[in-house]
């Protein structure tokens, strides 16, 4: 006597429900490999964007190190290994922590150590680092899905997109946008200032601010007549080690004696992975821009 099968409506053949139970197992399966993964990953964060945002996100406990840009916050360079600045990477320091997938913003290096880290066998990704608001979103983005933290990356991104929208709001009432010059570094007579096609360029945009350097493409000197006749109502620097000079030599030189800036010693430095990081904080940093250029605003703003 054989064996009668009842079929639900939709189901042809009793080999469907194997077929859907072991395609079932195996999602299962990479499921929890993907979230073991996740959680016994030793992630190397080469960016100080990438580490802060992996801290926002409470990826911490999985990063056995950074580079020297990773400032925020305080404790990442206080509780991790650092394997050298971003830009200069000890090849050697990033493999002696036995990573199993190293964090890179675009521009880190050099190339030479990259591929070193590569060819060691180590996993390397390189992280956009587009600066603008739809680049820190989709930074974030991918670091959520990275590290298994898609529902914190969300929450983060609403965060950082109203800190974005409350910006749009400030710039639509400025009526007469400040020249603004972003000083990287002023010594020996040379000033480097940070033209068109550069973080400095974007985040003066965010502010509502005309770049008095918009002559300049990337972060080139600028001479003395050039920054005269630039005529910068403000300047702006970073304040992290050799790059901030303080207001009274800055004014004293030939260069910025005679401009609008300097009857007011218009000068504000801030953090440089605040100000250029193009990370979480970026709203907050473009916010603190446009209050010290626009007093006014500042005093109305909600």
């Amino acid at each position: 006597m054989s064996a009668i099968v009842k079929l639900r409506p939709g189901l042809t053949h009793p080999s469907t429900f194997m077929q859907l139970a072991a395609a079932a197992l195996v999602f299962a399966l990479l499921t929890a490999n993907t979230a073991a993964w996740a959680e016994e990953s030793r992630i190397v964060a080469l960016g100080g964007s990438i580490t802060e945002i992996l801290y926002a996100l409470g990826a911490q406990d999985r990063i056995v190190g950074v580079d020297s840009t990773s400032l925020a916050p305080p404790s990442a360079l206080q509780e991790k290994p650092s394997v050298g600045y971003v830009r200069a990477i000890s090849a050697e320091g990033v493999l002696s922590l036995k990573p199993t997938l190293v964090l890179a913003i675009e521009g880190a290096g050099p190339p030479a150590a990259l591929e070193l880290i590569r060819a060691a066998g180590a996993p390397l990704e390189i992280v956009p680092d587009a600066p603008t608001p739809e680049g820190i979103r989709r930074k974030i983005e991918i670091l959520g899905e990275t590290v298994g933290a898609k529902d914190a990356a969300a929450k983060l991104n609403r965060e950082v997109g109203a800190g974005f929208a409350a910006l749009e709001g400030l710039r639509a009432r400025i009526t007469k946008p400040v020249r603004a010059l972003f000083v990287l570094s002023f010594a020996n007579g040379r000033t480097l200032v940070g033209g068109r096609n550069t973080s400095a360029a974007s985040m003066l945009a965010l502010a509502g601010a005309v770049n008095a350097a918009e002559d300049v493409d990337g972060y080139k000197p600028m001479t003395d007549e050039a920054i005269a006749s630039a005529a910068p109502d403000f300047v702006l620097m970073m304040k992290n080690g050799d790059h901030h000079v303080d207001a009274e030599t800055v004014f004293a030189s030939p260069a910025f004696a005679l401009t609008p800036a300097a009857r007011t010693r218009a000068l504000l430095a801030l953090d440089g992975l605040f100000l250029l990081g193009f990370g979480p904080r970026t709203p907050d940093a473009a916010r603190e821009l446009i209050e010290a250029f626009y007093p006014s605003l500042a005093t109305a703003a909600p």
